[in-house]
């Protein structure tokens, strides 16, 4: 057997080398397909980027390319709020991704945002969806500025391993409490003078300033009659919404505002959605009602999307298709305390 030449077989291994260093980093990301999906011509990619390799704090991102010539289309950032909630799960699967789940299955969305735009989901802070910190002293302490640094970390990161859309005019959206997210982030890359080519934010039905915003909640459910002219009394005078969300997330709800939010809870009841009230309820806790729901809306628009979407991402071989891990929790939430 004829032996090859010492200089051959370092070229050799030194282009073997060339090749995984210089090669796409994101084709280890790349989806072949989520279970469940129909055939579609546009490709998907899901995993972590890590933020502080100290910390191993890592923030999870799934990225659907647009539909029809995504190297024409902008990139846009999508960040949902909460604080504590997920992009994938409400973002890209209760929303505006590419599919929702029904079933076994995932339903093409047709209103899909990837149909005009490269959509990038982003799960932040770390402690939200799939993103984790192994030091569980972060969740304590995280603040917005934090939140801000640490998209900002992620955006130079999943650049460098997506550095073909580096240049690409770039959009950052989001809803609820990214009405602090989104402008934060865009504020930290204007004065960062980080070299993205951001054209604009958009932000829906944000949250902005807590005693305008949360206070109209009183108003809005009287006026759609969710709630009786009683309850919205002293919804409106013995406790508002501003201070049970304030009290609530500093542990410490008082007793009459613990009154308050329990008799507005009785009215509206956990099957409206919030989001929009004029919806058929979702019923899927009673199977028989359920079973109904499934025949009358097939095709239509599933109330029950998020309880679908809960099932869906903690199966196994969803996490497997997305390269995600559940880190410090048995299961995947829509929103995280």
């Amino acid at each position: 057997m004829q032996q090859k030449e010492p200089w051959i077989v370092i070229a050799a291994i030194c282009a073997t080398l060339i090749f995984l260093t210089t090669g796409s980093i994101s084709e280890a990301g790349k989806i072949a397909a989520l279970p469940g999906q129909p055939t579609v011509s546009f490709q998907q990619y899901a995993g972590y980027i890590t933020i502080d390799e100290q910390q191993k704090r890592a923030l999870f991102y799934y990225f659907a390319e647009a539909e029809i010539d995504p190297a024409t289309k902008p990139l846009v950032l999508w960040l949902n709020g909460g604080p504590g909630c997920s992009s994938i799960g409400a973002g890209a699967f209760c929303e505006h991704g590419p599919f929702k789940p029904s079933g076994e299955i995932l339903l093409k969305n047709d209103y899909s945002w990837n149909k005009e735009a490269n959509m990038l989901y982003l799960e932040s802070p770390a402690g939200v969806g799939f993103s984790y910190s192994s030091n569980d002293s972060f969740y304590t302490y995280v603040t917005d500025e934090i939140t801000a640094q640490d998209n900002l970390v992620f955006l130079e990161r999943w650049f460098d391993e997506f550095p073909e859309y580096k240049g690409r005019d770039f959009f950052i959206t989001g809803e609820s409490y990214a009405g602090h997210y989104v402008p934060q982030l865009a504020t930290l890359i204007v004065q960062s003078k980080a070299k993205f080519n951001l054209k604009g934010i958009a932000i829906g039905n944000p949250l902005l300033e807590f005693n305008t915003d949360f206070n109209s909640r009183a108003e809005f459910f009287w006026s759609h009659g969710l709630i009786s002219d009683d309850t919205y009394e002293i919804f409106t005078t013995v406790c508002n919404y501003s201070q049970i969300r304030r009290q609530y997330q500093s542990g410490s709800l008082s007793l009459p505002c613990s009154a308050v939010n329990s008799q507005v809870s009785r009215e509206v009841s956990k099957y409206v959605d919030a989001y929009d009230v004029t919806l058929d309820v979702c019923l899927s806790s009673i199977e028989s009602q359920s079973q109904v729901l499934q025949m009358e809306y097939t095709g239509t628009i599933d109330v029950c999307v998020e309880d679908e979407t809960i099932k869906y991402l903690n199966r196994k071989d969803v996490l497997e298709a997305l390269h995600a891990q559940l880190v410090g929790v048995d299961q995947w939430t829509v929103c995280s305390e």
